[in-house]
């Protein structure tokens, strides 16, 4: 899924009842296992000047890259940190952790050859669905429509919540890059 389809799967889901906190949190949690791939490549295309070809091409498939993919894509990271939160009774910590897992449980079989080792540190494994969320070789045309409902599903969801003129800002602006990243995807990976 595109991120900010994660964020408004993850507001929608562990954002219940419309506390501010928990949605922040949560929000917050949903991010987390995309900012690794966000910062690196932002620095590395914008601070070091790499064309996209090689950074999309080559530096995420590196062994550094791929080693801090696989912590912060982790379910058993977050599974341990979700459990830790549980325990502790902190509504925000399982907000924020319970959406990091929902990133994960979505992006497990919408990753065809750029998945993660979503079991890391127990295997390197990395699952190789035959489905994709962007390439339209492996079923992006199907998905794409699909992951625009649930976006606005979500988006929908916490706006009945009424969380105040911030946060419904903030998915109205999570529901527009959402419709820009599925046009860009469409624009640029569409047409074979």
């Amino acid at each position: 899924m595109n991120t900010p389809a994660h964020l408004l799967l993850g507001a929608a889901v562990m954002g219940r009842e419309g506390a501010k906190p928990l949605i922040w949190a949560a929000l917050a949690g949903a991010l987390l296992p995309d900012l690794s791939l966000y910062l690196m490549a932002g620095f590395a295309l914008y601070v070091q000047g790499l064309p996209g070809s090689v950074v999309f091409g080559e530096l995420y498939y590196s062994n550094l890259w791929q080693t801090i993919f696989s912590i912060d894509n982790s379910f058993i990271v977050w599974g341990a940190l979700l459990a830790l939160a549980v325990w502790r009774e902190a509504g925000w910590a399982v907000a924020l952790t319970g959406a990091a897992l929902l990133h994960l449980m979505f992006d497990l079989p919408l990753h065809h050859d750029d998945g993660r080792a979503h079991f890391w540190p127990l295997t390197g494994w990395i699952f190789e669905s035959p489905v994709s969320y962007w390439d339209v070789r492996h079923g992006a045309g199907w998905v794409a429509p699909i992951e625009a409902l649930v976006s606005t599903l979500a988006a929908i969801t916490l706006w009945w919540r009424r969380p105040g003129w911030v946060l419904s800002g903030v998915t109205l602006a999570l529901l527009l890059a959402e419709g820009l990243a599925l046009r860009n995807w469409i624009f640029f990976f569409g047409a074979d």
